[in-house]
């Protein structure tokens, strides 16, 4: 095994772990999960990219009779990658003390104000930070904001 075919298995295990992560062990951290939103997909061109450029890697792979263990590493990090980036839906969870964004457990009580914005995104001001939440459907800012009622 290369040296290439072992940073791509090692791509494909952090892929495979914070999917795991993500899909499993998330929801049951901090309690019971209250309310689960989806989350409008941010960064398209980038993930596209990075698919367009593994596919390049690929077929050159491919065309120049390179090895079949990394034709086969780089088709399933391909897969990988369009399972993470465009198949799977990001995704807000709500707890009874906090919620996750981005993998982030946010206490409800480092908000200090919220506001929606003209398009639809709900702004949540932390301390010295700001989260802007993106939902796919207008009707879930509304369970958000009960869920926050509720929670304090």
């Amino acid at each position: 095994m290369s040296l290439t075919d072992a940073l791509i298995a090692l791509l494909i295990i952090a892929f495979a772990l914070f999917a795991l992560y993500d899909d499993v062990i998330l929801p049951r951290r901090n309690g019971p999960t209250k309310l689960r939103v989806a989350l409008r997909r941010r960064h398209k061109i980038d993930s596209g990219i990075f698919i367009v450029l593994l596919l390049i890697l690929l077929w050159n792979n491919v065309s120049n009779h390179g090895p079949q263990l990394s034709t086969t590493l780089l088709m399933v990090l391909c897969f990988m990658a369009i399972w993470l980036f465009w198949l799977r839906t990001p995704k807000l969870l709500m707890k009874n003390d906090g919620l996750f964004f981005g993998c982030v457990w946010i206490d409800y009580r480092r908000i200090q104000s919220m506001n929606l914005s003209e398009d639809g995104i709900l702004v949540m001001q932390l301390e010295q930070r700001r989260l802007l939440i993106a939902v796919k459907q207008l009707d879930d800012l509304e369970r958000i904001y009960n869920t926050l009622v509720e929670a304090r």
